[in-house]
């Protein structure tokens, strides 16, 4: 007689609704907001902070300086404009904002729900990947 050990697997999903969701402590910007300030000419510097093989996927139009670079590179930005972090969904954004602000830069915001959130509410043509 064999004898069959039996594993229990226990998946859990925990649910936030909105007043749960974590709050996030930089500024951000709406997608619908950004696509309207860039619309009216307003000089903004996009800061991609996503992986180079994501910029290729796709992008809308910022400057791609990965998050990991960021560090090394704030010199190659300027702290008198105004800087909106791009990644994909928005966490990498908050990250770089952090950084920034940690660093003196004071005009800077993250782009909320990040690329995805372009694509879905701005330009269905830019790719989600």
């Amino acid at each position: 007689m064999t004898r069959r050990r039996e594993t229990a697997w226990q998946v859990g999903f925990v649910f936030l609704s909105p007043k749960e969701t974590p709050e996030v402590n930089v500024p951000e910007i709406q997608a619908e907001e950004l696509k309207s300030r860039l619309d009216h000419g307003d000089n903004l510097y996009l800061l991609d902070v996503r992986d180079e093989y994501e910029y290729e996927i796709s992008n809308i139009g910022g400057h791609l300086i990965p998050l990991p670079e960021l560090p090394k590179r704030l010199d190659e930005l300027d702290a008198r404009q105004e800087i909106v972090a791009v990644c994909k969904m928005g966490p990498r954004g908050v990250k770089a904002v952090e950084l920034l602000r940690k660093n003196g830069f004071r005009k800077v915001s993250n782009l909320r729900g990040g690329i995805h959130a372009w694509a879905d509410r701005v330009d269905r043509r830019v790719r989600k990947y």
